[in-house]
């Protein structure tokens, strides 16, 4: 936007502070993302940008400076290198994840301690979007439904009948300036089987909820205090220390006595079930990288043969050979007659599975850590 000429009806985009909730290890991209070094520092894309940088920058021209991240404890360091802007009163450290309800009801909460007028926006560090200016576009509408009182989903027209997403059942048009292709929300639905995805895809009607969140931190916190009294007293009793000096003494106090709740059932369903959910449809390319397939269909890294090679360095031979290879190592890889496989080497562990079987490198995770393996976890 430029700021020559700010109009009346720009006004919401001027009190837009966007939040990125950086958790999640990502067990599916093991043992590439670990506890350590989950897949948001990775550039899981080869496009040279870290999955968090390549968020951060994604959302500056729409809030500028003004981002909060929350993350854990552990990765703050890793955090700070990658985005050196963020204010250490802009970095919400977690002692130990809660689950999305109380980081981002946390970071509605501060900031509406700062200004009641706040519309904060809430976008994970680790999925994958193109172009940015789809993403920009569907953000600035989501900005204005919010500005009419609206907590705003941004969700993604369907490309197939996925069984890996939840869907969004969207209503009639809310005919919001600035806001022309904004709708009611209906409901939220579950991960469906084959046949019912077929079905949502088919109608029309249905979105992925790709779990982004436009809203005035007023009415989330509203919401968040209707449905879950305790999780909203324990934030609030954080949020009016953040910006003093009791801010760690608070913190380390009340923590981890926080119930763990998923911001959908926290706020978003029981809001659309009292009609203040909107939704705004996405036509942006949008993955969470869920698993190595991902990381193979999302790559503008080398292709040697039909093999996607991720990795600084990576030493690859393939013949007759389809696939993904992402190498920590300076081993070659030498891959002969072998179809959709999945390779990847770290200098203490090794993957070798399929793409049809990528979701399934979870199972591994926990059975490593059943077994008491977590050094390489």
């Amino acid at each position: 936007m430029s700021n020559d000429k700010v109009t009346s009806q720009d006004s919401p985009l001027s009190r837009f502070i966007a939040v990125i909730p950086a958790g999640g290890v990502g067990t599916r991209l093991w043992p590439l993302s670990r506890a350590a070094a989950p897949k948001f520092l990775h550039d899981l894309t080869g496009s040279g940008s870290t999955l968090l940088r390549a968020t951060y920058d994604r959302l500056e021209p729409l809030a500028g400076n003004r981002v909060l991240v929350v993350t854990g404890v552990a990765h703050r360091n890793a955090v700070c290198s990658q985005l050196p802007e963020v204010q250490d009163g802009d970095l919400v450290l977690e002692s130990e994840p809660k689950d999305s309800g109380a980081a981002i009801g946390l970071a509605a909460a501060i900031l509406h301690q700062r200004d009641p007028d706040i519309i904060m926006g809430s976008f994970a560090a680790d999925h994958v979007i193109s172009p940015d200016g789809l993403f920009q576009e569907a953000v600035r509408e989501a900005i204005h439904t919010a500005a009419a009182g609206k907590i705003v989903t941004i969700g993604i027209k369907p490309t197939h009948p996925s069984t890996g997403f939840g869907y969004i059942r969207s209503g009639n048009s809310l005919n919001i300036p600035g806001a022309p292709s904004a709708q009611a929300v209906v409901e939220f639905v579950e991960k469906p089987d084959e046949d019912v995805a077929q079905q949502y895809v088919d109608s029309g009607e249905y979105v992925w909820n790709a779990g982004m969140f436009v809203a005035p931190v007023s009415l989330m916190l509203k919401h968040l205090e209707a449905n879950q009294p305790e999780l909203f007293n324990g934030l609030q009793e954080i949020a009016q220390a953040w910006d003093t000096p009791q801010r760690d003494e608070v913190t380390a106090r009340i923590w981890p006595t926080l119930p763990k709740i998923a911001i959908d059932y926290a706020v978003a369903e029981p809001a659309a079930l009292a009609g203040d959910v909107a939704v705004v449809p996405g036509s942006f390319r949008w993955d969470d990288v869920g698993d190595f397939a991902s990381v193979g269909r999302l790559n503008s890294a080398k292709e040697v043969d039909e093999v996607t090679v991720l990795g600084e360095g990576a030493r690859v031979f393939t013949e007759n050979a389809s696939g993904v290879v992402v190498s920590d190592t300076k081993r070659v890889i030498a891959l002969i007659g072998i179809k959709d496989v999945v390779i990847v080497d770290t200098p203490d562990a090794l993957l070798v599975t399929t793409k049809q079987h990528s979701q399934r490198v979870k199972q591994a995770v926990d059975a490593l850590k059943a077994s008491g393996d977590t050094d390489v976890l």
